[in-house]
């Protein structure tokens, strides 16, 4: 049978652990520590990346170790002196700003480096201040600026700042013209430079209800030692290029017709024959008695005397307030609301003039903190600059 057979053949468990026996595990290698003679043998700790690290900073040259120091602590007196820097900017702006009654605080510039041996002596090389927005009368300046020369520190300690004296100070205002044209607009008037000390004021301003062109020149002036001024002349309204006004009571001021109003008027005989009938306007035009007299009687001598060069040139010389007064379809034939000469009427030099001049004051310093002055006065292109000067300034105790 062949099951038989198949288990004779068979290998028994039992028989393959007995062989085991036979080999004894005791020639088995086993492991032991190396010798402490053995060099090759030596036992290494594991290397990480820090360790590493350190390693090659500990084998820097010694020269480099010290650039590095060096470098660090600079970084850290450079930081400590801007700190320094900014605190002594901070307190003198908030000082100025208190004793110049200042709407903000300044903006004040420390400069030199370093500060530190700066404040330790005592004295600062130069500081700068900027004022923005300083009232001055009916303008504001747009910015005054001055820089400080060898200011000396009063107090105690590098925190003890109880003031300063300023030997000396240069600066400049500035009035520029988008301010004055912003803070006068209310009549749409516009403030431009013209040469060194002139300034051409251009615009409309409203009188009886309508917008009568005007026109001005002011001329700059000094106001003492802290003041500036302008001095108006030129004033001339234009009426719609029929008549201009210019206010005062001299023979060249006052409601004057224009050259095309006159030639339109006389152009028609009737019309020419009523501004003949107007004795003070024909006395005025210095047209003789006797022309008059001829001309009212015929049309052709009406031309003749109204249309030479002479009594156009005459009528338009002639201040027509009074005479408009007395017979008002003069300005309505000339297109003009008469309510506009009333308008003119109260519109007086003074009043024009007020209405367009410029001046301004430098704030007052208090007590005997020294003095400003201003030195050059000029029209630029973007405002009035005037350049001052000051000495023996004290700010604080």
């Amino acid at each position: 049978m062949r099951t038989p057979h198949r288990i004779a053949n068979a290998r028994d468990p039992y028989e393959e652990l007995a062989a085991l026996a036979d080999h004894p595990l005791d020639d088995v290698p086993r492991g032991r520590p190396p010798a402490a003679d053995d060099p090759g043998d030596a036992w290494l700790p594991p290397h990480h990346g820090r360790s590493r690290r350190r390693t090659r900073f500990a084998g820097l040259p010694l020269l480099v170790k010290g650039v590095v120091a060096i470098l660090v602590l600079t970084a850290f007196l450079t930081l400590a002196d801007r700190w320094a820097v900014l605190y002594a900017e901070h307190r003198a702006a908030q000082q100025l700003k208190k004793e110049l009654k200042l709407t903000a605080a300044p903006e004040v510039d420390i400069a030199g480096f370093p500060f530190l041996t700066q404040l330790a002596d005592r004295r600062v090389d130069e500081m700068k201040v900027t004022v923005p927005d300083v009232a001055a009368d009916r303008v504001t300046l747009a910015e005054v600026s001055a820089t400080a020369h060898d200011v000396r520190i009063e107090g105690s300690g590098l925190t003890g700042i109880s003031g300063a004296r300023v030997d000396a100070v240069r600066g400049e205002v500035l009035l520029s013209f988008a301010d004055l044209n912003r803070e006068l607009g209310a009549s749409q008037v516009t403030f431009t430079g013209h040469g060194r000390d002139r300034v051409l004021a251009r615009g409309t301003l409203p009188v009886a209800g309508h917008e009568v062109k005007v026109r001005a020149d002011a001329t700059l002036r000094r106001l003492g030692a802290s003041g500036v001024a302008t001095d108006i002349d030129g004033m001339r309204l234009d009426l719609g290029g029929l008549a201009t006004y210019r206010p005062g009571t001299r023979p060249a001021e006052g409601l004057h017709l224009t050259a095309a109003s006159v030639r339109r008027i006389t152009e028609e005989s009737d019309q020419a024959k009523r501004l003949l009938a107007i004795p003070a306007l024909v006395h005025r035009a210095g047209v003789p008695g006797a022309a008059v007299r001829q001309a009212l009687r015929g049309e052709k001598k009406v031309s003749e005397v109204t249309g030479t060069p002479r009594f156009v040139r005459g009528l338009m010389r002639t201040n027509l307030i009074d005479i408009a007064l007395d017979h008002p379809w003069l300005l309505k034939k000339l297109g003009l609301d008469p309510a506009l000469l009333h308008g003119l009427t109260e519109l007086t030099r003074p009043a024009l003039a007020d209405r367009l001049s410029l001046a301004f004051r430098l704030p007052e310093l208090p007590g005997d903190a020294g003095y400003v002055r201003l030195r050059d006065v000029r029209v630029a292109k973007d405002g009035i600059r005037v350049e001052l000067s000051g000495a023996g300034l004290s700010v604080g105790r």
